[in-house]
């Protein structure tokens, strides 16, 4: 048994100290991930002096979290007592007690009467024979004494880890003197195996021997970014995002069983191949496959045809040879290896339930464990069991060594047919298999088969695994064709950072050589990279409509319409006569069903021309469909950008909550995918700024704008910049919005975007200038872009330009002209449908009315706002509405709570650091703050490293000194 948890320290790790029996002691916190709120339910509970047993199966977290919680307590508490206990000392007597009270007890025995003192020492040095049974009444109340002693003294914390190991003695002691401590300040922290299944109840033996109220707390498993953070976090980076995928599923979301997979592909000289399974340690098979040698060896052998299986019913397994079947799985049930089955055999889709293990880790063990010879046997019975065609081709490949025709071209029928049903990462994976089985001399040959692959793989947004397909093809394919297609999936998968492939534009001209089909596909390409990475507008158009006529001159109509489509694209932004004709040809039939659900292609384009035109309702329609066409053929990375564009609609509407849930989600799937995460922050910023969060919609944007710095994209960078204005503006930062938005203006003007409809940044330039002082140049504003917004017939712009000089002649004291031009522009947006900027008139029309009056009603533009669920936006008009009236007539657009009010001093430091500084002034830890400001904790800790540095300060102690000697000072 341990006395304490003394570790080497790990990298980004905290040190704090704990006194422990009046000893100072060194004390590591680890790093936790993932469990932030269990740990905010801790820190509530603890706060109530309350006591917390933490729970779960072996491996999820649950010393990490103990330990976490102990360092993080150990300052505010006087005496911390800790034990530790292992299945091999569970029988000896007293040995947690010992752990516990061993250095403590001489503290505080002088107080405690002779019998109790005697039965004490007796237990804790076993110099006598002692027992329960011969001390019982005395052993029990000493211990009670001496935490009753301690806790005089000031606050004790009792650490328990591995309490289903604690010796019975102790565990009796421990919890008599729990249900007595009464109003002490005594919490006890402890943390015990449960099993896997969530449900179980097992933990409630424990809870008995705690203080009354106390809480215990299942720890859940990782999501998969998480998993991510965690081996990152151990050095366990560069891993592809389908062998993350891989072992977060594998191991159930379980940190220890992470870790080891991700430790056993470190170490393996061999790294398995797409499709393949993981390799396990030795490790975990010992771990989760202990209760396997209680079976025989037929019944083992059925284990392992379900583990090979995709979805193995008892009728399959039967169909595979295994007629004891259901008998032996029955056994495997009792052993805790596989899941019990339902009372009628049924899943809820009325179909036979599929054998389900206990945890995914019991079935890729049971597969690592089999010989190579064992595996072929197992999936060449299920090539013949399966009824399902993909499941019949892949168990065939996986059952036949070296080159088959024959195998190769079942699999790559059945790639077909898996992306005909929306699964082109499963198509990915089966034409692989069908690149492995493909003779040299066999046509198509195995790099045409591995670009397909490719192909699909990019489609189902496995970038990682696309590109490095693609160039393995180009190491060795001489064909002109295939490798013009392969650079296509080198440059697709740069995604907005096509800067950093630029070398590769020359080669794939050079293999395109005069192949008009071929050219059209790299000029296509060149007309995004004249957008993105030189931000000429206009090059891009004609590089497109150049590309148009290479793939009509080839008949490849496909790539005809997506250069169509880009060309409409940039002449609608650029406000060009031209683009409704473009869009029209880009339009026009034969389609490409594949293309026209795509999110560079026609159907996207028209609704985007839809949502600029103020065509809320057909834009919803338009978007909605192809967002429901790209889920069916699971096309990720057109789905990842028709749930922004469906946000973007929702939000346009004033459907902030909605939006936002929606921006959300589209974020989840970039930053799953690695797809254009820049655009996702943007966005999502919008959202936050309109429904949820203005702290974190700043760090968001903010993000955006350095993201489209680091890949050299203008485009995005342009709408990046316009996004943080907004946020900006709602914060309550008019300079910075200035500051952001007029860089935005200067962006857009030197790309050539003329319609203010694409950024709708313009009105929130033309207020934060009136805020700061700025009249004329917001007129100057204001006038510029409503001569597009007339040429362009953009009403909804024009409605917000009219909302913006209204304060520009409040400003020059015009009134009553102000008031009747916010009157018309409120009810014009409500026309349009645009129920937030709709909101925003009617809060400004009564900020007027309460300016000239000295007081007003925000009735109106409260019902409106709370109609929209714009809760940034309510918190400011609650705040003006109750201010005294001087202070709401003194500011044109209030501001909620922000760091600058928190921190007024500190303006040296940058929007994002304010904000960390201000949640830090809180109390909250830095997990907590990047769950806050939607970022990670390595940025929120890069940042506290600029906030010491500008401030010249050393600790987090520090900011919150400064901010009290700000106070007092006030």
């Amino acid at each position: 048994m341990r006395r304490d948890f003394e570790e080497p320290v790990r990298p980004r790790s905290e040190q704090v100290t704990e006194q422990v029996g009046g000893q100072v002691t060194g004390q590591v916190s680890e790093q936790v991930i993932g469990q932030e709120e269990l740990l905010g339910r801790a820190r509530d509970q603890f706060s109530r002096g309350g006591s917390l047993l933490l729970h779960g199966p072996p491996g999820i977290g649950k010393s990490t979290v103990l330990r976490a919680i102990t360092a993080e307590y150990a300052e505010s508490t006087r005496t911390v007592l800790r034990c530790s206990a292992t299945e091999s000392e569970s029988h000896l007597p007293f040995l947690a007690l010992v752990d516990l009270l061993g250095l403590v007890a001489d503290e505080v025995a002088d107080a405690l009467p002779a019998p109790q003192q005697a039965a004490l020492e007796a237990a804790l040095t076993g110099r006598a024979e002692s027992s329960l049974h011969q001390d019982g009444l005395a052993l029990r109340l000493a211990v009670l004494s001496v935490l009753r002693a301690l806790a005089a003294k000031g606050p004790v914390l009792l650490v328990a880890d591995d309490l289903q190991w604690l010796d019975a003695p102790s565990a009796e002691l421990l919890g008599f003197a729990a249900r007595r401590l009464g109003g002490m300040p005594v919490r006890m922290l402890g943390a015990v195996r449960t099993g896997t299944e969530p449900k179980e109840r097992e933990h409630d033996l424990y809870l008995r021997a705690y203080p009354p109220q106390a809480l215990a707390l299942r720890l859940a498993p990782l999501s998969r970014p998480q998993v991510s953070e965690l081996l990152t976090a151990r050095g366990y980076s560069g891993l592809r995002r389908s062998t993350l995928r891989d072992i977060h599923h594998t191991s159930g979301g379980n940190p220890l069983f992470a870790l080891e997979l991700g430790r056993a592909l470190a170490e393996s000289p061999t790294p398995p191949r797409p499709g393949e399974p993981l390799p396990v340690p030795t490790s975990l098979r010992a771990l989760v496959l202990s209760r396997l040698d209680l079976l025989s060896a037929e019944a083992r052998q059925t284990l392992l045809v379900a583990s090979a299986g995709a979805r193995p019913t008892q009728a399959l397994l039967a169909a595979a040879g295994r007629t004891n079947a259901e008998s032996e799985i029955a056994l495997a049930a009792s052993l805790g290896l596989v899941a019990a089955p339902g009372p009628d055999g049924q899943g809820p889709d009325g179909q036979e339930s599929a054998v389900r293990f206990a945890h995914p880790l019991v079935s890729a063990a049971l597969y690592a464990q089999a010989t190579p010879q064992e595996r072929r046997a197992v999936h060449a019975a299920l090539s013949t069991a399966a009824s399902e065609p993909i499941e019949r081709a892949r168990h065939l490949a996986l059952a036949t060594t070296g080159t088959d025709e024959q195998v190769a071209a079942r699999l790559s029928e059945a790639a077909a047919l898996a992306r005909d049903r929306g699964a082109p990462s499963v198509a990915a994976r089966l034409g692989l298999l069908a690149a492995r089985h493909t003779p040299a001399d066999a046509q198509p040959g195995a790099d045409e088969r591995r670009l397909r692959s490719a192909e699909d793989a990019r489609t189902s947004g496995e970038i990682d695994l696309a590109r490095e397909v693609a160039r393995d093809v180009l190491e060795r394919a001489t064909d002109p064709a295939v490798r013009v297609r392969a650079w296509m999936v080198v440059i697709d998968s740069a995604g907005q950072a096509m800067a950093d492939v630029d070398a590769v534009f020359p080669q794939a001209l050079a293999d395109a050589g005069d192949d008009p089909r071929l050219l059209a596909l790299v000029r296509y390409q060149l007309a995004w990279r004249a957008l993105l990475v030189e931000g000429a507008m206009e090059k891009g158009r004609e590089e497109a409509a150049r590309a148009a006529r290479l793939a009509a001159t080839a008949g490849d109509r496909s790539t005809e319409l997506l250069a169509l489509s880009f060309q409409a694209q940039m002449e609608t932004l650029m406000g060009h006569p031209a683009a409704p004709v473009t869009l029209e040809k880009a339009l026009a039939e034969p389609q490409d069903l594949r293309v026209a659900c795509d999110h560079n292609g026609a159907g996207a384009t028209r609704f985007r021309w839809l949502i600029m035109s103020d065509q809320l309702t057909d834009a919803r329609v338009a978007i909605t469909r192809l967002l429901g066409e790209v889920r069916r053929r699971g096309i990720v990375e057109s789905e990842v950008h028709f749930l922004r564009g469906l946000a973007e609609t929702e939000l346009r509407a004033g459907h902030c909550g909605r939006a936002l849930d929606l921006a959300h989600e589209s974020l989840r799937l970039a930053r799953d995918t690695g797809i254009g995460e820049a655009a996702g922050n943007m966005f999502t910023s919008l959202a936050e700024a309109a429904g949820g969060d203005v702290h974190r919609a700043l760090v968001l944007a903010g993000d955006a704008v350095r993201r489209a710095e680091d890949d050299g994209d203008l485009i995005y960078l342009s709408r990046a910049l316009g996004a943080l204005g907004h946020a900006q503006l709602v914060a309550g930062d008019a300079a910075g919005t200035v500051q952001s938005l007029r860089r935005a203006r200067e962006l857009e003007q030197g790309l050539g975007i003329f319609d203010p409809a694409r950024g709708r940044w313009h009105g929130d330039l033309a207020e934060a200038l009136v805020l700061i002082g700025e009249p004329a140049e917001a007129q100057d504003v204001i006038t510029a872009t409503r001569e597009h917004a007339v040429r362009l017939r953009r009403a909804s712009v024009l409605a917000v330009l009219d909302r913006a000089e209204a304060l520009v002649k409040a400003a020059a004291g015009h009134h009553e002209a102000a008031a009747q031009q916010l009157t018309s522009a409120q009810d014009r947006l409500a026309q349009l449908g645009y129920g937030l900027e709709e909101a925003r008139a009617a809060f400004a029309l009564a900020r007027l009315r309460a300016e000239r009056s000295g007081r007003g009603s925000y009735d109106e533009a409260a019902r409106l706002f709370r109609r929209c669920k714009a809760m940034p936006w309510l918190r400011q008009l609650d705040a003006i509405a109750t201010a005294p009236p001087t202070a709401s007539a003194s500011r044109s657009v209030p501001a909620p709570a922000a760091p600058e009010s928190v921190l007024p001093h500190l303006d040296r430091l940058a929007s994002t650091e304010r904000q960390v500084a201000a949640l830090v002034l809180e109390g909250a830890t830095n997990r907590e703050i990047a769950a806050r400001l939607f970022i990670s904790v390595k940025t929120v800790e890069a940042t506290l490293t600029r906030v010491y540095r500008k401030l010249g300060i050393r600790s987090r102690v520090d900011i919150v000194r400064l901010a009290a000697g700000q106070h007092r000072a006030e």
